[in-house]
C-alpha cells in the first residue's frame, strides 16, 4: 500500500500534463478528463484514510532513498484528512467551473490540476524543503486561477496576492536555509530529532528559523496582521477559484499543526512549545477583526472573504489550545467552514448574476430571479458560517469551548467566540434582509426569470450536503478528528515510520 502514498501526487501531475497536450481540442474533452481526474483522488484520498485508520504511518521513499538522505512523503491520518477534504472541495469546485467559467480564459483546468497537485504534496510531504517546493507550486497555479478571466480590479488584486507571497516564499528560504546550515538536515522526522538534541549554543538560531517559519504559515494562512492580501484576493476572483481558495489557508494552519507538534513540540528540549504564547493571542484577534470585516464588507463576496479570515481565527484558536481535545474539535471544524465558505462564494455568483448592474452589493434592489430557492440555501449556508444550531458550525464552537474549560485564557476564548458569533449573526442576517426581504415591491421588480439555475444550485447544494453530513455524523467524525489529534501529539510515531520502519523503537 505504501505505493499508493505518491498517488495523489502523480495523478493531478499527469492529468494536468494531458490537459495542456490537449490544447485547442473541443472543451467537452477538458472537462470530462478533469472531472475523472478529481473523482479518482477522491477514491485514492478515501483509500489512504482506510490504510491509515488503524494508526499505521505509510512512508514513500523516492528512489528507494532511505530517510533522511533521500526525499519521502508520508501519510498519516492527519494527511489523509486532508487530502479527502481536497478532493471534495475540488469536485463541486469544478462541476461549477464546468458550466462555463472555464472558458473565460485560457487553461484553466490545467492550473486547476496543478493546484491540487501542489495541494496534495504539501499534505504528503516529509521534507521542509519539498514543503516550500509544494508551496511554491500551488502558489504559481493559484496566481493564473486568480487571474483567470482577467479585469482591471483581478489584475490589482492579483498582483497584491503575488508580492505578498513572493515575500512570504523568501522568508521560507531564509528559515529552511538557517536550519539546514545549524542542524544538516530538512527531513522533518530527522529534524525532530536534531532540534531535540540542539546543544544550547545552537538554540538561538534554531528558535529564530522557528519562529521565522511561523511567520511564513501565518501569512499563508491569513493570520492577523497578515491577512490583508486576502479579502481583495478572494472577493475579486473567480467564483470556483474563490471556492477552491478556502483550502488554501488550511495549508497554512495544516503547516503550523504539522511542524509545531512534530518539531517543535513537547519534546523538542530547549524549543519546546516554541509559539504557544504567540499563537492563541493572535489567533482570537484574527476572529474578532476578520467578524468586523464580515459586518463592514460592502459586497457579498467581500464579506464571504473576510468569514474565511474569522475562520482560520476560530481553527488556529482550537489549535492554539494544545491539548488533544483542542486539535481534535479544530480538526472537526476544519472541513466545515471550508465546505461552508467555498458554497457561500459560489452562491454569492449566482445570486451576483440576477441583480443585473448591483451584483453582489449589499444594497436594497430588485427581486431576483429564483428568490425561493437562492433565499432557502442564503439561509442555510449563513446558519452554517455563523455557528448556529444544530449545524456543524456550532458543533466545532462548542466542542473548542469545551477544549478550553481549563485553559487559562478561558474567559477571553469565551468572549472572543461569542462576540464574533454575535457579529457574524447581525452581518449576515442583514445581508440577508438586504437581498431577500428588503427588495422593491413586485411592481419595480424583475421578471421572475434568469440564468438556468440547475447547473449552479448542484455543486452549492452539494457542498452544503457535506457540511449536514459532518453534523450528522458528528459522533464518528468527531472520533476520527480525535485520532488524528493524538496521533499528531505522539511525534515518536512519526519519527519511528520515516526514520526507522519496521525497526524496534
Amino acid at each position: 500500500m505504501n505505493h499508493w502514498v505518491i498517488a495523489p501526487v502523480l495523478l493531478p501531475l499527469l492529468a494536468g500534463i494531458l490537459l495542456l497536450l490537449l490544447g485547442r481540442a473541443n472543451p467537452l474533452w477538458h472537462r470530462v478528463l478533469s472531472v475523472f481526474a478529481v473523482l479518482i483522488q477522491i477514491r485514492l484520498a478515501l483509500a489512504l484514510v482506510a490504510a491509515t485508520g488503524g494508526g499505521d504511518i505509510l512512508v514513500y521513499a523516492l528512489g528507494n532513498w532511505p530517510a533522511p538522505f533521500g526525499i519521502v512523503l508520508v501519510a498519516d491520518r492527519l494527511a489523509a484528512w486532508m487530502l479527502v477534504i481536497t478532493a471534495l472541495l475540488a469536485l463541486f469546485a469544478l462541476l461549477y467551473a464546468i458550466r462555463g467559467e472555464d472558458r473565460a480564459g485560457r487553461h484553466f483546468h490545467v492550473l486547476f490540476q496543478l493546484q491540487l497537485f501542489g495541494l496534495n504534496g504539501a499534505f504528503l510531504t516529509g521534507d521542509l524543503f519539498n514543503l516550500f517546493v509544494f508551496f511554491e507550486i500551488l502558489l504559481l497555479a493559484s496566481y493564473g486561477l486568480l487571474l483567470h478571466g482577467g479585469g482591471r480590479r483581478r489584475t490589482r488584486a492579483g498582483l497584491h496576492f503575488v508580492v505578498v507571497n513572493l515575500v512570504g516564499s523568501t522568508l521560507f528560504l531564509f528559515a529552511v536555509g538557517t536550519l539546514y546550515g545549524v542542524l544538516g538536515t530538512l527531513n522533518m522526522a530527522d529534524l525532530a530529532i536534531r532540534v531535540a538534541a540542539a546543544p544550547p549554543e545552537s538554540i538561538p538560531l534554531v528558535r529564530a528559523a522557528g519562529l521565522l517559519l511561523f511567520g511564513v504559515f501565518a501569512l499563508k494562512a491569513a493570520l492577523l496582521p497578515f491577512y490583508l492580501w486576502l479579502p481583495a484576493a478572494y472577493a475579486h476572483t473567480s467564483a470556483p477559484a474563490a471556492a477552491l481558495f478556502a483550502i488554501m489557508t488550511k495549508v497554512g494552519a495544516y503547516g503550523i499543526l504539522r511542524v509545531y507538534t512534530l518539531i517543535f513540540g513537547a519534546d523538542a528540549g530547549l524549543a519546546a512549545d516554541l509559539i504557544e504564547s504567540w499563537l492563541l493571542p493572535l489567533a482570537l484577534a484574527t476572529l474578532i477583526v476578520g467578524m468586523a470585516g464580515v459586518v463592514a464588507a460592502t459586497h457579498l463576496r467581500q464579506q464571504a472573504a473576510y468569514l474565511v479570515v474569522a475562520s482560520v481565527g476560530s481553527l488556529l484558536t482550537a489549535f492554539g489550545l494544545n491539548n488533544a481535545a483542542g486539535i481534535a474539535a479544530g480538526l472537526y471544524y476544519l472541513p466545515h467552514t471550508t465546505f461552508a465558505t467555498a458554497a457561500l462564494f459560489l452562491l454569492a455568483d449566482a445570486i451576483a448574476r440576477r441583480r443585473g448592474e448591483l451584483g453582489d452589493r449589499l444594497d436594497p434592489g430588485p427581486v431576483i430571479a429564483n428568490s425561493g430557492l437562492l433565499g432557502g440555501l442564503f439561509f442555510v449556508a449563513a446558519v452554517a458560517v455563523a455557528g448556529l444550531p444544530p449545524l456543524s458550525g456550532f458543533l466545532g464552537k462548542f466542542l473548542t469551548l469545551r477544549a478550553a474549560l481549563d485553559h487559562p485564557f478561558l474567559p477571553w476564548i469565551m468572549g472572543a467566540v461569542l462576540a464574533a458569533g454575535l457579529l457574524g449573526l447581525i452581518a449576515l442576517a442583514r445581508t440577508g434582509s438586504l437581498l431577500f426581504h428588503r427588495a422593491l415591491p413586485p411592481e419595480a421588480s424583475a421578471p421572475e426569470t434568469g440564468p438556468a439555475l440547475a447547473g449552479e444550485t448542484v455543486p452549492i447544494i452539494g457542498l452544503l450536503l457535506l457540511g449536514l453530513g459532518l453534523t450528522i455524523g458528528a459522533g464518528p467524525v468527531f472520533d476520527q478528528a480525535r485520532a488524528i489529534a493524538d496521533q499528531a501529539l505522539q511525534p515518536q510515531l512519526y519519527i519511528q515510520a520515516v526514520m526507522n520502519p519496521g525497526g524496534k523503537p
